[in-house]
């Protein structure tokens, strides 16, 4: 089965064909950073302009790259959310209408599961069932996950999520959007014992996370140090290892109680946040450490791309769902409400 797949949840615009035998067969990914960066962050309205710009080419782009053409394409993945809306009803209504004029079925995809599944894609693929930690800039979540739309909600951000948090102490720093990987960067000249930033909600039980509380405790130390100091870039670069070092610890240790907490030997990481070096480094350490393993997806895999989609598509299609010609983008959307496959549906890569 040889499935198309669009992602257009926000501001990359990210098309895929996998295949079930050949695996993943090509794959592209098209980056609004130019467009939005003048305004430090995503702008809806441009956003959604874009992706009716780009999507399509991209299409056109991938088949060819692969040496496809319309009759070969055996179903359509989308993502229908969660996600900006008018991003979302982009690759929504494309991906729907392709199917239609083909005469395949098609499926609309949530955006989280399918970073949830993008390790799968990697060889060796882990078995379920795992812990996967959802880790960008939208979500922060811990998820017990049994199979394919088998999920349990350990636990979540109750504000800020860490790529976001990560965003906007960057933009405290100066520093250019998109601001999370500039930080990390930045990061790497700093002196991790300057100073030294909290752990937020480790002291106490549960698997929730907040990281509003500690992006204000980076701002104020900004505010405090840097007028009298006496090598400001440096102070920077202090406040940004300490910013980093505080959440990739915080995140490794919300992992091990989540291990422990549900028996479970196998990590999995996805999102964007989950390329970021420092954390693969802690927390394949700490992961070892107990006795477990990590998996996460190619960095090009982390961020929004069309390949998660496409995999997430496969395994439903392949299990016989799809949508009618009518089609429901949401904005949000819970991915404990997604139906589960049969045990005996659910297979790696």
């Amino acid at each position: 089965m040889r499935v198309l797949g669009i992602e257009t949840s926000c501001d990359e615009t990210g098309v895929a064909v996998y295949d079930s035998a050949a695996g993943l067969m090509a794959h592209a990914v098209y980056s609004q950073i130019a467009i939005h960066a003048q305004y430090g962050g995503v702008v809806p309205e441009l956003a959604s302009r874009d992706h009716v710009r780009k999507t399509l080419p991209l299409i056109r782009e991938v088949m060819d790259t692969a040496g496809l053409t319309a009759g070969t394409i055996d179903g359509v993945a989308y993502t229908a959310g969660p996600g900006l809306i008018g991003a979302l009803l982009v690759g929504s209504a494309l991906g729907r209408s392709l199917a239609w004029a083909w005469g395949v079925p098609a499926i609309g995809v949530h955006h989280m599961e399918g970073h949830l599944l993008a390790p799968l894609l990697e060889d060796p693929a882990p078995p379920f069932p795992f812990v996967a930690l959802l880790v960008s800039g939208g979500h922060t979540q811990l998820v017990d996950v049994e199979g394919v739309g088998r999920y349990r909600i350990l636990g979540e951000s109750l504000d800020d999520a860490a790529g976001e948090a990560f965003d906007k102490t960057a933009k405290s720093l100066d520093l250019p959007y998109p601001g999370g990987p500039e930080l990390a960067r930045l990061a790497e000249r700093g002196d991790p014992r300057r100073f030294r930033f909290p752990r937020p909600m480790t002291d106490r039980p549960g698997l929730d996370f907040s990281f509003s509380g500690l992006k204000t405790f980076a701002l104020n130390t900004l505010r405090t140090t840097l007028p009298d100091a006496a090598d400001p870039a440096q102070t920077r670069a202090d406040i940004a290892r300490a910013f980093e070092e505080a959440v990739v610890e915080t995140l490794v240790i919300k992992c091990r109680r989540a291990l422990q907490a549900t028996g479970r030997q196998r990590l999995i990481l996805a999102g964007g946040v989950s390329a970021n070096r420092r954390l693969r480094e802690r927390m394949n350490a700490a992961i070892a450490a107990v006795g477990g393993e990590t998996f996460y997806p190619r960095p090009a895999l982390c961020t929004d791309n069309g390949a998660m989609i496409a995999y997430a598509g496969w395994q439903r299609l392949r299990a016989g769902q799809h949508e009618p010609l009518c089609f429901a983008p949401r904005a949000r959307w819970a991915m404990e409400s997604l139906p589960a496959l049969a045990p005996r549906t659910v297979v790696d890569n």
